[in-house]
């Protein structure tokens, strides 16, 4: 049996809601979000239960998601040279390169 976590931290909250770390914090803020309660002397986390209550209470949007457009300016990764590739999926050559 898997128990669900009772508290989520900040990274968990803001995967688990899809928002940004800098927006759930404005919206505790401005009370918009619930608080988080403090473990101990300098941790905090969230009640996972009030987090899916807040989930919950969000209203019905008319309004479809936009299209993932990507990100323009992302890094691609460089092709490799094939004869490269080649070499190191040759399971003989890195066996006696290992040896060596």
């Amino acid at each position: 049996m898997t128990m669900k976590p009772l508290f989520l931290d900040l990274e968990s909250v803001t995967y688990v809601i899809a928002l940004a770390p800098a927006t759930v914090q404005k919206l505790v803020r401005e009370n918009r979000f619930p608080k988080p309660r403090q473990l101990s002397d300098r941790r905090v986390a969230w009640l996972t239960r009030e987090v899916e209550e807040w989930a919950e209470s969000r209203p019905i949007s008319d309004l479809l998601p936009p299209p993932n457009t990507g990100h323009s300016n992302r890094r691609r990764a460089k092709p490799q040279n094939p004869s490269m590739n080649a070499r190191h999926n040759d399971a003989p050559f890195l066996a006696q390169t290992l040896r060596t």
